[in-house]
């Protein structure tokens, strides 16, 4: 599939991937590929991987992986994600072409398989004998065969099938863990009919979460629908500056940024008596979150003074925000204060979480305009990360950058209940 970014050598991606994969956190670095390789291809593949990353890519042991190493065992690797290369029976070779040794993709529908170009062709002016032709065959198979090993033993996560009904999909092998893939909207029919045998699949498997191909301005879905079932990695258009992307930058806020974050126990635990987690069933509360919103500093300095208002100083109001499970996510806002670069509210905000460790505190300012109201400064942060006391807390642009100067002074005050 042809895209409008400018084809880059795949050494120069694997060279750079080398240099910085590390530079922020020393967790594994994972490469999902979605290739498309003749056998020829895959072998150079493995052959420039080996060479350019050298120990530092990880190769499992053995073809059938029974459980995927922790992220701590795996710090500084390079790690392979992609759908293992088919295995090339003998008597195939004799026939009019092989297929390209890659099955086809579990993230897009691209047709039938190309055909080898290095394949062999039949061709009527060809004297060759039986004799001859077995031996071509046989030497060409076994080329394939070589190449498609080197190819295979790269990959720690490989790719599961992409037919089949859902529950055929999301069925747990005995002994074999994988990677599976699915749309946004495959996602959502699959969590309303196969909840779960979702979060069933993600307690062993990975599930991978990507946006649907209508989104050609990079907007997001919202990744807690992801989350809740258990999937491991949930797709970002990048470019995509929206409230969808900041959840995201919310949650791996958690375990000092490093991109890895534990999943809740219990999405983790085996499921007793088919009594899986819900999360469109009403639970409990379980923890009673109280924030107050003092003030807000540090616009005058960051901010030009016609930014928000050509005449008058801004009027600053907060929303209070929580992003969760369907029954946790509320919506706050304080008042408005007008003509106020240095607005102080002092009002407290109180929310009472059913499943706090998927909830994400949402923060954003703005200013109040007849119009659509003016952007001023924007963080999300996770819950289980949140501690008592009083909080200075930095805004940041609606790309995540922090602001230099523009903060909030929050204070947290968060109460454990026993639920019996």
């Amino acid at each position: 599939m042809r895209t409008l970014t400018t084809p880059v050598a795949l050494t120069k991606c694997l060279e750079a991937i080398k240099e910085y994969a590390f530079v922020k956190s020393d967790f594994p670095v994972i490469l999902t590929l979605e290739d498309h390789l003749t056998p020829k291809l895959q072998d150079n593949f493995a052959k420039m991987a080996n060479q350019i990353f050298g120990e530092m890519l990880y190769c499992p042991t053995t073809d059938c992986i029974t459980e995927f190493p922790s992220p701590a065992s795996l710090k500084n690797m390079v790690l392979i994600s992609t759908k293992p290369p088919k295995e090339f029976p003998q008597t195939d070779c004799a026939n009019n072409h092989v297929s390209n040794g890659s099955e086809s993709s579990e993230d897009e529908t691209w047709g039938q398989e190309q055909q080898d170009s290095m394949a062999i062709q039949k061709n009527e002016d060809m004297k060759v004998n039986g004799e001859e032709m077995e031996d071509i065959s046989t030497s060409y198979y076994k080329s394939n065969q070589q190449g498609a090993r080197e190819y295979r033993h790269l990959i720690t996560i490989h790719g599961g099938k992409s037919e089949g009904t859902m529950k055929d999909r999301l069925k747990v092998d005995g002994g074999k863990v994988k990677r599976l893939s699915l749309s946004e909207k495959k996602l959502k029919s699959a969590s309303e009919s196969h909840g779960a045998e979702l979060i069933r699949f993600t307690q062993k498997n990975i599930l991978r979460i990507y946006p649907k191909g209508e989104r050609v301005q990079s907007t997001n879905f919202r990744p807690h629908l992801g989350w809740m079932y258990g999937a491991q990695m949930v797709a970002f258009n990048m470019q995509g500056h929206g409230k969808s992307l900041r959840l995201m930058q919310g949650m791996f806020k958690a375990n000092g940024g490093c991109g890895y974050v534990k999943k809740p126990e219990f999405l983790i635990q085996e499921i007793v008596h088919n009594e899986a987690f819900d999360p469109k069933r009403r639970l409990p509360v379980k923890q009673i979150l109280k924030v107050k919103v003092y003030k807000g500093v540090g616009w005058r300095s960051d901010f030009s003074p016609t930014h928000f208002d050509r005449f008058s100083p801004p009027d600053f109001y907060t929303k209070v925000c929580i992003a969760g499970v369907g029954a946790d996510s509320v919506k706050m806002k304080t008042s408005v204060k007008m003509d106020n670069w240095y607005p102080v509210w002092d009002e407290e905000f109180e929310f009472q979480l059913t499943v706090p460790e998927l909830a994400l505190l949402r923060i954003e300012v703005k200013d109040k305009d007849k119009g659509s109201d003016d952007f001023a400064g924007q963080t999300c942060l996770p819950v289980s990360e949140l501690r008592h006391g009083f909080r200075s807390v930095a805004l940041c642009d609606r790309k995540g950058k922090k602001y230099n100067s523009v903060k909030l002074l929050l204070g947290f005050h968060l109460e454990t209940l026993n639920i019996l």
